[in-house]
């Protein structure tokens, strides 16, 4: 079984053919044009299968007491690992998306909150 790489998503299942910093970036200016204060968590989970390992990530703009909407990606690898790696796997993929916002977050003065 090969990686397979999925595109973000939101959470209706609509696919962005876009990097996550513009998807994320559309989604403030959208909503701060619309008067809503932002946060932007961030985190990963994974399953271990017999087979294979799942892993998705979620990006998870919350309008301050006004709910919130998700991108997420998804994807599978091969090989199965312990718990200790797939965690530490989680905290790095969380990391990652977490730096590539970093400077829009700054721009838009939002707040950012990482899941580990």
């Amino acid at each position: 079984m090969e990686v397979v790489q999925q595109k973000w998503r939101n959470f209706k299942g609509k696919l962005f053919e876009k990097p996550i910093t513009e998807i994320v970036e559309n989604a403030i200016v959208k909503e701060q044009e619309a008067g809503y204060r932002l946060k932007i968590c961030v985190g990963s989970d994974s399953q271990g299968y017999k087979s294979h390992t799942a892993y998705a990530t979620a990006v998870v703009v919350l309008r301050e007491g006004k709910g919130g909407f998700m991108f997420i990606r998804s994807y599978k690898e091969a090989k199965k690992i312990g718990i200790k790696e797939r965690m530490l796997k989680e905290v790095a993929m969380s990391v990652e998306v977490a730096y590539a916002i970093c400077d829009l977050l700054n721009k838009y003065n939002v707040e950012l909150e990482v899941h580990a």
